[in-house]
């Protein structure tokens, strides 16, 4: 498996214990964490656990499904790296009620997304030397 593909998944699984710990936590003293959990929480789930796991099985698996290379390498590595500072700076645009931080890190979230998209219509789109002629 690719580095990266694991990094997204390893990734994946730390928000997904962190967006856990985090609910637990407000469960325990709401007002103990500042800033709008509830949606912190949604997001750390969502995006950061269900969408970087998809990221990394996805770059890993579909390809292998149809015998085809990831079309681009070098716009996974930058989806990534997209993504992970995206969903960050969301997180911290609500700790703080930046509304603007919010919103960039919203924007290179949906532009590590389109990314992804278009990476893996490509990569499916190719010719494998399996497929009937």
């Amino acid at each position: 498996m690719h580095k990266r593909n694991k990094r997204f998944v390893t990734i994946a699984l730390g928000y997904g214990l962190l967006g856990g710990l985090l609910m637990l936590v407000r469960l325990v003293d709401p007002t103990l964490l500042p800033g709008n959990l509830p949606r912190i929480h949604g997001h750390m789930m969502l995006l950061g656990f269900v969408l970087m796991m998809i990221y990394g099985v996805g770059l890993h698996v579909i390809p292998r499904f149809g015998g085809y290379p990831v079309r681009s390498e070098r716009v996974a590595n930058i989806q990534f790296w997209l993504a992970n500072a995206g969903l960050p700076l969301m997180i911290a645009g609500w700790l703080v009620y930046f509304d603007w931080l919010t919103a960039l890190g919203g924007a290179l979230t949906v532009a590590a997304m389109v990314l992804f998209g278009v990476n893996m219509i490509l990569t499916v789109r190719l010719r494998s030397p399996f497929d009937p002629r």
